[in-house]
């Protein structure tokens, strides 16, 4: 339950923004074999063999935040939704996030979200802008849901299963699939 309770993330990079100028700072990060550990149980996986990061971090102009750039690599071992089996993967994603002071970060009451415009930027937190955890919430997203071994077939009635049917045996081999038959 404490676990819970402490809000301390498991792979913490601090920066002070203070010392953010407009000329990039880069930074190179990798979890140490105890936060790996910390983060296989966060999110629920068999292994994460390894997790670094190149980031570059500046001040935006004026009153613009603080921009973090970046490319993390990560070896992860997740579980197959189907038999359990172990599934290795290898991530490796560029980002780009921006931040704002909470001073600068407008709350506003009600707000109509525009799905195609850029992501208003992430509140950057009292103890200071935190490069561990950006990393880690980009790993988060780039986890597969739905990991599956490679010899598992799609279940009857996935979209890869409708679409096979669909191509071999005509319009109604789609619905077989969907009765149980196929």
């Amino acid at each position: 339950m404490s676990e819970f309770l402490d809000p301390t993330p498991e792979f913490s990079r601090l920066v002070a923004v203070d010392g953010l100028g407009a000329t990039p700072v880069v930074k190179q990060i990798a979890a140490n074999e105890e936060e790996r550990a910390a983060l296989v149980r966060r999110f629920d996986l068999l292994a994460l063999d390894s997790l670094s990061a190149d980031l570059s971090v500046e001040r935006l102009p004026g009153k613009g935040g603080i921009r973090v750039r970046g490319r993390f690599t990560a070896d992860v071992t997740q579980a197959c939704v189907a038999s359990l089996e172990p599934v290795p993967a290898r991530l490796s994603e560029e980002f780009n996030q921006l931040y704002a002071l909470a001073s600068e970060t407008p709350q506003p009451r009600e707000q109509i979200i525009d799905v195609e415009a850029e992501d208003p930027p992430e509140p950057i937190g009292a103890r200071g802008l935190d490069l561990g955890e950006a990393v880690v919430q980009q790993v988060a997203l780039a986890l597969d849901p739905y990991p599956r071994a490679p010899d598992i077939r799609s279940p009857a009635g996935s979209e890869e299963a409708r679409e096979e049917a669909g191509k071999s045996e005509g319009p109604f081999a789609a619905l077989k699939i969907l009765k149980g038959g196929g």
